[in-house]
């Protein structure tokens, strides 16, 4: 279990989401029930924040006022996609999330500036409010679905908001690791069994995966961060699509 969730979250910290896609089904395949593997998932993720929190902050390059305002946008759509996974069948979600993660990778390999370079942008009120509301829209992702909805969020930010890859991972990994998955772990947490014995060597994993792989993305720049991102969403819709 240490071993998958350092490699799950190194990568993930690396392509700004995607922890999901070795360390839940892991779980599942050693023989937890659906909404236990998922808990115990959240649970531990928040470690892989932690990790890549300590790395990133070390550059102090995150703006605090935009930061807030992605946690105000999110964290109200990961409380009620956590409510509501535990009721609502998933299937049809993970086909067409698989589809669309896939497409992004795709579309991110053929638009060889994209992420590149920082260009932030749509700060007015009404491109704000549409950026939100997507953020709320992931946020319900994130609460809900297992894989790939950080990136999601790193993609949005460089789409939407004109953010270069290194800097979309840096909030992703803070923000969403840390705060979105905190939420979400706990609102799980709090309605369904959380494997605890289990918590501690995807902790430690998620802990040094998460240092480990921030500090190869601000080392290597957003060159690696962008193709990582592409390999990864890839990765993530494929598994997304293949219980189908």
């Amino acid at each position: 279990m240490f071993v998958i969730s350092l490699v799950a979250n190194g990568l993930s910290a690396l392509a700004g989401g995607g922890a999901g896609l070795l360390q839940f089904p892991a779980l599942l395949f050693l023989g937890l029930a659906f909404t236990t593997a998922l808990a115990t998932h959240k649970v531990a993720s928040v470690a892989l924040g932690v990790g890549a929190s300590l790395r990133h902050m070390r550059e102090k390059s995150l703006d605090l006022r935009f930061a807030l305002f992605i946690l105000l946008w999110g964290v109200p759509g990961v409380v009620m996609g956590a409510m509501l996974i535990l009721y609502v069948p998933e299937q049809w979600a993970r086909q067409a999330l698989g589809v669309l993660t896939i497409s992004l990778g795709i579309y991110s390999w053929r638009s060889p500036q994209l992420g590149m370079r920082k260009r932030f942008r749509n700060t007015g009120l009404m491109r704000s409010m549409i950026g939100g509301t997507g953020l709320f829209l992931i946020g319900v992702l994130n609460g809900s679905i297992t894989s790939g909805t950080g990136l999601f969020v790193t993609i949005w930010l460089v789409l939407w908001f004109g953010l270069d890859y290194q800097r979309a991972v840096a909030y992703t990994l803070i923000l969403v690791g840390l705060v979105w998955n905190g939420v979400g772990a706990w609102t799980l947490a709090v309605q369904t069994p959380v494997k605890w014995s289990w918590v501690l060597p995807l902790v430690l994993g998620a802990l040094v995966g998460g240092y480990l792989g921030a500090h190869l993305s601000i080392a290597r720049g957003s060159a690696l961060v962008k193709r990582c991102f592409e390999l990864v969403t890839v990765l993530v819709g494929v598994s997304l699509l293949w219980p189908a």
